[in-house]
């Protein structure tokens, strides 16, 4: 057989079909122009950046923005951003004391926004659990709830006690004047030592629990206020003490340690205790609004009459000890535990979780007619060994009255001489 053979040209065009199957080689396009790059506004730019402060040489002549006047320099604040001073009485609301930390003038710091809720928000925000009736019946019959009729008629029943103890002291202290004017001086002398046996054998005052508004609407309303308050400073509605990691645990919070020892909470005020915390579950709060004044800052009002004796509200909030909290600024801490030894003192720090207690304002210590102001008390009582902060009305409480107690009831610390 004759070997095949190609001639160079047919191998040149088999060279050429290889080349033809080959991809052919993309065209390069020009490169697209980068797109124009968007320029942020200078108001925004500065709204983001950090701010810096040029310190002057000096601060002798600085004055007020609000009265203009210099004097007083050592109530003069001066802003970390804008470097401006103001009196603390001249701003509105009226700081009690020197910041420790950095300040921002109102100007600065921006308006806060209060914000106003709808129904579902305010039951959301409050985590209010609905119960019906035969919950209600079954956790009475088991002893672990009172009925609402029952509680009522208990309630009568105290406030009927009160009245009568309180008509036995006043005529206790009214027999030994008058019998002094018959009685010989021997049998005066004995009837003031009866009269000092029945001071001794007085009943203790019980707590009352606060009766909620009867209108649903009205609650609602009452809640939307603290609601609003509370967003408004960024701070979570807490219905109890917390204890959150970094802080004191819970078991740091013994009453036995209390210097001087601590007063225990009854059984029958623990029973009211335990009715009014069933009643706030329930989203029957006390009849209480919080209501913004230019001068006091959030405040605290009475939606409804509420009788002298009755249980407003728990102080709540983070639980701390006071060597973790001594330069903070926090203007709402409360003492919980004044222990024999300082390093186990624990306060309530209201600045991230709170509730309602925070926003009531504190009387001048200064003034004879800021005292007058005073309707409720601060007490502090060991329940089930625990310490617990309880605010409690002092007098009878008119609707629209505002509520004021004494800051310095236990230690002179608060400064008050600013307040109204």
């Amino acid at each position: 057989m004759v070997p095949a053979t190609t001639s160079p040209a047919d191998s040149r065009r088999l060279v050429g079909s290889r080349r033809r199957t080959e991809a052919p080689r993309r065209m390069l396009s020009p490169s697209p122009s980068p797109p124009p790059k968007k320029l942020r506004p200078m108001a925004e730019i500065l709204a983001t950046a950090r701010y810096a402060v040029v310190e002057r040489d000096d601060y002798s002549d600085m004055s007020c923005e609000q009265c203009g006047s210099g004097e007083r320099p050592d109530e003069l604040l001066l802003c970390d951003k804008c470097d401006r001073g103001f009196h603390m009485k001249c701003l509105r609301p009226i700081v009690a004391r020197v910041p420790i930390g950095s300040w921002l003038c109102r100007s600065c710091s921006g308006q806060r926004r209060v914000r106003s809720f709808s129904q579902k928000k305010i039951i959301d925000f409050f985590k209010i659990r609905k119960c019906n009736a035969v919950e209600e019946k079954c956790a009475s019959s088991q002893g672990q709830g009172i009925s609402k009729v029952s509680f009522r008629k208990q309630v009568a029943s105290m406030m009927e006690e009160l009245a009568f103890s309180r008509a036995k002291e006043k005529a206790a202290a009214e027999e030994p004047a008058a019998s002094s004017l018959q009685l010989k001086p021997v049998d005066a002398r004995k009837r003031r030592r009866r009269s000092a046996s029945l001071v001794l054998q007085k009943k203790r005052r019980r707590l009352l629990p606060f009766i909620p508004s009867e209108d649903p609407v009205q609650r609602l309303k009452q809640m939307g206020t603290l609601a609003s308050a509370l967003t408004a400073l960024q701070i979570e509605f807490s219905d109890g003490l917390t204890y959150m990691p970094g802080m004191a645990p819970r078991s740091a919070n013994q009453a036995k340690l209390e210097d001087g020892g601590m007063q225990v909470l009854s059984k029958e005020d623990t029973e009211t205790l335990e009715y009014c915390q069933a009643m706030s579950k329930r989203g029957e709060c006390p009849p209480l609004v919080v209501v913004f004044d230019s001068c006091e800052g959030f405040t605290v009002e009475a939606d409804g009459q509420i009788k002298d004796m009755t249980f407003i509200a728990e102080y709540n909030g983070d639980v701390d000890f006071l060597n973790n909290r001594e330069h903070d600024d926090c203007d709402s801490m409360m003492t919980l535990l004044l222990a024999t030894d300082p390093s186990k003192s624990l306060v309530i720090c209201p600045d991230k979780r709170g509730n309602i207690a925070r926003f009531i304002n504190g009387i001048n210590n200064h003034t004879p007619e800021s005292k007058k102001k005073q309707n409720c008390k601060c007490v502090r009582y060991s329940v089930n060994g625990e310490c617990r902060v309880f605010l409690v009305a002092t007098r009878d409480i008119a609707k629209g009255e505002r509520l004021y107690y004494d800051y310095n009831g236990y230690e002179h610390e608060y400064p008050t001489h600013h307040f109204v």
